[in-house]
């Protein structure tokens, strides 16, 4: 079996990871290049790595701001070695950012990379990350993927501890499930690790590299499914324990002790779910580790999605809920909810009633003073709860445009807006031609999403899974207090983000790390304040989740965007 032990990506990992500086997309710094790992070329000697290398013509050289295909700006290169370079790019067609993998034309390799990366795409499973286009131009070849800045690698997730066994067996469900459609299609990875799967924000699982990182190192293999059956359940071994199933350490996991073999997870750590234990087990037994275990080995990922299908519901674990969390969207930047004014105390009970005349008189007097004492506390009540309104109005006029302290701030006033975009930086915008109805000062226009079937993160779409909303661009840089919105329907998440000073164009969203309001449910309408001015150009409104809507679906949509700085 070619490469069980680790499976780095190399100079060519699926989503265009950067170096070990920077983490972008799930990358990891074992994914960057096979000198961490020198074991991972156990199967390609260095002799016929080298020979592969022979003739191959120096890359042209490109930079940041070089075009391909009059489409494709590079913006960033995050690899290069080997003749290989894998850049960060803008797709300036459809206003997103994009992953390239590039290569001279006369590399050993290209036919073989161009050839993988056109049946890679016409899979088309979204549970992979997805291959845009596979392109051979002025002696280059050039694959464009997906480029998913808000998914994190497995190896990041296994950093802060094992997995939760709901977590894991969502992870080891979804990739062998995806994996045997892939087998079924002819195609096989041959390099799975913890680098090469994403968890995306919407809880989806999606895989990198599918064929096109085998062709870029040139594997190939007599037993494709059972290498990626193996692979997977490494992939659980790990999230189970943390620990890497083989002798050597990888991906930032300590291996096994030497001369111990094989260990169950059930028995290397304590709480490990068993059904999952036995799962990995039977996957990992294509090296014989587990051929005297009562149940059947798993080979191929079919068979494998199929023994994971067959386990007992695992319930995903209680949400941690605490009373002290309540906040409220429309007051300022996320203050504590207003508390609810105490109850007027309950009058004491009447003395007992006295015998006679004079009892009677007693008890007319002592109901007439109860009764004047009800009065003239409800009265007071009433001024108390009058005056704490107006100085709630008081407060909302200031401290929502203001900040924190009202008294030495100032409100700031309405920006001019230079132009709108819709942020769709994953797929085509869902309505371009409408985002200028969100600036156009009118309330009876707006911006609206389409209807989306099934789950209110816009239908968990993969082409979705970043959302969508509205980027306002200022013209220039702005000292930015706050903004003003009002929502097409109430219930959207929306949060409000700015790009950094000295941004130009964004379309990513991590372009935007500024955070003027974190994500929550917003009301009709939306004002958020910044404690401090905030220098940008442009603000995002970003929109991760919609209301249901009459009729079946969500829809969701802004009216009117007004944002506020100092002039």
């Amino acid at each position: 079996m070619a490469d069980r032990s680790t499976a780095a990506v190399g100079v060519a990992n699926e989503s265009g990871e950067p170096p070990p500086t920077v983490q972008q997309d799930g990358a990891t710094p074992d994914e960057t290049t096979d000198q961490e790992n020198p074991q991972d070329v156990r199967d390609e000697p260095q002799d016929e790595a080298a020979e592969q290398h022979k003739g191959t013509s120096k890359p042209p050289e490109l930079h940041s701001g070089h075009k391909l295909a009059r489409r494709y700006q590079l913006e960033e290169c995050v690899t290069r070695l080997d003749g290989f370079s894998s850049w960060r790019a803008v797709d300036e067609k459809l206003r997103r950012a994009v992953g390239i993998h590039l290569l001279p034309a006369d590399h050993a390799r290209a036919r073989q990379v161009l050839a993988a990366a056109r049946s890679a795409a016409l899979l088309g499973d979204p549970r992979f990350v997805q291959v845009l286009d596979a392109v051979e131009e002025n002696d280059l070849v050039y694959v464009i993927h997906e480029w998913l800045p808000d998914a994190a690698a497995l190896s990041d997730s296994l950093a802060a501890g094992p997995l939760e066994p709901h977590d894991a067996y969502q992870m080891v469900s979804q990739v062998s499930q995806a994996m045997a459609a892939a087998h079924r299609e002819g195609l096989a990875h041959l390099r799975l690790s913890p680098g090469s799967v994403l968890r995306t924000g919407s809880g989806q699982y999606r895989i990198r590299g599918l064929a096109v990182t085998a062709a870029l190192r040139g594997l190939k293999s007599e037993r494709p499914q059972r290498e990626d059956t193996e692979a997977i359940g490494a992939l659980l071994y790990a999230s189970l324990t943390r620990r890497w199933p083989y002798e050597e350490d990888a991906y930032g996991l300590t291996g096994l002790p030497k001369a111990v073999g094989l260990v169950a997870p059930d028995q290397v750590r304590a709480g490990v779910h068993r059904g999952l234990s036995e799962i990995a087990m039977r996957a990992l037994v294509n090296e014989g580790a587990t051929a005297s275990r009562e149940e059947s080995p798993c080979t191929t990922p079919e068979e494998l999605a199929r023994a994971v299908a067959g386990l007992p519901r695992i319930k995903p674990p209680e949400p941690d809920i605490s009373p002290y969390q309540r906040t409220t969207y429309q007051q300022g930047p996320y203050r504590a909810a207003p508390a609810t004014p105490r109850p007027a105390p309950a009058p004491p009970a009447p003395p007992p009633a006295l015998p006679g005349r004079t009892g009677k008189v007693l008890k007319w007097a002592v109901s007439a003073l109860l009764i004047a004492a009800l009065g003239l506390g409800s009265w007071q009540l009433a001024d108390t709860l009058m005056g704490r309104e107006e100085q709630n109005k008081e407060d909302t006029g200031t401290s929502q445009r203001a900040g924190q302290d009202p008294s030495t701030a100032a409100p700031g006033t309405p920006l001019a807006i230079s132009s709108a975009s819709e942020f769709s930086p994953l797929d085509a915008p869902i309505a371009a031609d409408k985002v200028a109805l969100a600036v156009d000062g009118k309330a009876d226009t707006s911006w609206i999403t389409s209807n989306y079937k099934g789950q209110s993160n816009f239908g968990n779409l993969p082409n979705r899974i970043q959302g969508s909303g509205i980027i306002v661009d200022l013209g220039s840089r702005r000292k930015v207090t706050g903004i003003d919105l009002t929502m097409w329907v109430p219930g959207q998440t929306v949060e409000v983000l700015a790009a950094a000073p000295d941004a130009s164009q964004p379309t990513a969203l991590a372009a935007f790390p500024q955070r003027f309001a974190p994500a929550a449910k917003a009301g009709s309408t939306v004002q958020v304040t910044a404690g401090q001015p905030v220098e940008t150009r442009y603000v995002l409104i970003h929109i991760t989740d919609l209301p249901p809507e009459t009729g079946g679906g969500f829809r969701g949509g802004i009216t009117e965007i007004e944002v506020l700085g100092n002039s």
